[in-house]
């Protein structure tokens, strides 16, 4: 086990009807609050009209920024920002899913600072501070609601970054398992494929004599596992959605990543997708992670054969690590298959033609992953792969 810090100062409300004490806790950090969201949904299901009443029986004065984007891109980002200064705003509510809080998030580094908030995405500059920002959460996937993560999309580059730093947690979540029932069923399947990719960022790696953490994230894929066809049954099951949202945020606290060397190289592939051809970003993690696993089999097959007697409970009959690993990343790949989700680039309708491109911009500042150091070829390999 390798040393490490663990820091996480987000406070979480969970459950039914927590929805409701968001005046009161808003309340304590200012009177101004900016109110991000993404689309029509919130106003369609009622949590728009829920939340604008509890703000305002706490006399809170509420500006607005709708139309955030999956995949935020900056220019929200910038718009929020200019709100924040000329109102002088005491703090962000974000209602939505992971690109609602992570667009906010770097909102409210951007108040802080006098050029462009996109210089924190190119490590141009470094938060310092951040606005307090509350969230409520709709879609289980990102893990957003409880880390220090931000993705933002620049259209302008074509480029998706992210940031990760501790100015960015989140001061409080609400996670309400309500307020993610109307989620239709594709947008569930691509939050279930984005939790389980989280998980395995952190579960392959190359990191020796972890063995609590590698239980704890066993148990968070085997419950996603286990629930999944529940939820797919019933998209209105209380404690299916609320057992989903939960492995969600548990699969991005950063809790099963201590003292382990985690990959990352599968999101970091999955960016340049999601960059030139805005797919959701759970759908490309579906596609890419089954190939990357098979790219980097060979380097740990010791772990893809204790993947597959733990989770999949693949017997073991004589088979080599080697074989036990490839018949359980063939059993992922076919579960991504069984429950919706897309496993090749043609199904979203991408071919071969950016592929060489994507893959130069993916390690233009440096190799990816801890299992297997993957540059430019190796990249384009997996794309190749995936086709």
């Amino acid at each position: 086990m390798k040393n490490f810090e663990f820091y996480n100062p987000t406070k979480v409300f969970f459950g039914k009807g927590e929805t409701d004490r968001i005046g009161k806790e808003i309340k304590k950090y200012g009177k101004k609050v900016l109110l991000t969201y993404g689309g029509k949904s919130i106003k369609q299901n009622g949590l728009y009209d829920r939340v604008m009443k509890r703000l305002q029986e706490n006399d809170l004065q509420v500006f607005e920024l709708g139309g955030i984007q999956p995949n935020p891109r900056i220019t929200s980002v910038r718009q929020g920002v200019e709100i924040c200064k000329k109102e002088k705003i005491d703090i962000i509510l974000a209602v939505g899913g992971g690109s609602v809080l992570d667009a906010s998030k770097i909102m409210g580094i951007g108040v802080y600072y006098d050029g462009d908030p996109w210089d924190f995405m190119i490590k141009k500059a470094k938060p310092g501070h951040m606005l307090p920002l509350a969230t409520i959460l709709t879609l289980a996937a990102t893990g957003s609601e409880m880390n220090h993560n931000a993705v933002i999309n620049n259209d302008d580059t074509e480029e998706k970054l992210g940031l990760v730093d501790p100015a960015i947690f989140p001061t409080f979540s609400i996670l309400d398992p309500e307020n993610t029932m109307s989620v239709p069923r594709d947008q569930t399947i691509y939050g279930i494929a984005d939790i389980l990719a989280h998980v395995f960022e952190q579960y392959f790696h190359p990191t020796k004599e972890v063995p609590l953490q590698d239980r704890m994230a066993e148990s968070i894929i085997k419950t996603v596992i286990e629930t999944t066809p529940r939820l797919l049954l019933n998209l209105h099951d209380y404690d299916a959605r609320a057992n989903i949202m939960w492995c969600g945020t548990l699969a991005l606290n950063h809790l099963i990543s201590c003292g382990v060397e985690d990959d990352w190289a599968t999101h970091d592939i999955q960016h340049e997708l999601s960059a030139i051809y805005d797919i959701p970003h759970g759908a490309g993690l579906a596609i890419i992670f089954p190939q990357w696993m098979k790219y980097v089999l060979d380097v740990i097959p010791e772990k893809f054969a204790q993947f597959g007697e733990r989770v999949w409970n693949i017997p073991r009959n004589g088979k080599s690590d080697r074989e036990l690993g490839l018949a359980a990343i063939e059993r992922t790949k076919s579960w991504f298959r069984e429950i919706g989700a897309p496993v090749s680039l043609q199904e979203v309708g991408i071919g071969s033609d950016r592929l060489e491109e994507m893959a130069a911009k993916a390690v233009k500042r440096g190799p990816l992953g801890s299992a297997k150091k993957l540059y430019k070829e190796d990249v384009l390999a997996i794309y190749k792969m995936s086709l």
